[in-house]
């Protein structure tokens, strides 16, 4: 029987924006797919090892310590689901990617479906809509989310400096797209016209 894996946080938000939280989770995958690929291969294949050993060099350089820290656990040997406790959002589902992808394999992500900023949008404008509602879980996933995109850098960073305006109801997208780049705008006028079509259920 497969293991089951489940971020707690998804059983907290409410009922009518759950269908929206697995697009963020399975845009998570995609975006570190090459990652979860990579671990767990080398749980499976020992001449792997010196690749994932170098690949989380790189992560905890770029300041993912308490994700290298699982995956390094993980490595070594252990498979608990609560390896996922006291970790972000993003860093949960890819340990828990990595857990069941060990369990499944049929359920790791494809290499080749990279992030879709269409895909996105979905996930951001539920997490943004329950936060706008006080959940307490979505307020924790936008800031844990906005920090990730302000260590992004550039337009990944502009993008994330909109995610508190908009929690707080701002929605001028005028003034929220001023600095941003096309593709970065078009991003956010989808995540705004999403949040006004969970508004409206």
């Amino acid at each position: 029987m497969k293991a089951s894996y489940k971020l707690k946080e998804f059983a907290t938000v409410e009922t009518h924006l759950v269908s929206e939280l697995p697009a963020f989770r399975e845009q998570v995958r995609r975006a570190h797919a090459r990652l979860i690929l990579l671990i767990v291969t080398a749980c499976q294949n020992p001449d792997q090892r010196p690749a994932a050993q170098e690949a989380l060099r790189v992560a905890q350089a770029n300041g993912w310590e308490a994700l290298v820290e699982r995956l390094r656990r993980i490595l070594a040997g252990e498979r608990d689901a609560t390896l996922c406790l006291g970790l972000d959002a993003e860093d949960s589902i890819v340990v828990e990617s990595i857990l069941e992808g060990l369990q499944d394999p049929t359920s790791l992500p494809a290499l080749e479906n990279r992030a879709d900023p269409q895909f996105a949008a979905p996930g951001i404008a539920g997490i943004v809509v329950a936060a706008q509602r006080g959940d307490v879980n979505a307020l924790q996933w936008l800031g844990q989310m906005t920090s990730q995109m302000q260590r992004a850098g550039g337009e990944m960073a502009r993008l994330g400096a909109c995610l508190g305006p908009l929690s707080q109801g701002k929605m001028d997208v005028e003034r929220l797209s001023r600095g941003l780049g096309a593709s970065t705008r078009s991003l956010l006028l989808q995540i705004v016209d999403e949040i006004h079509k969970l508004r409206a259920q």
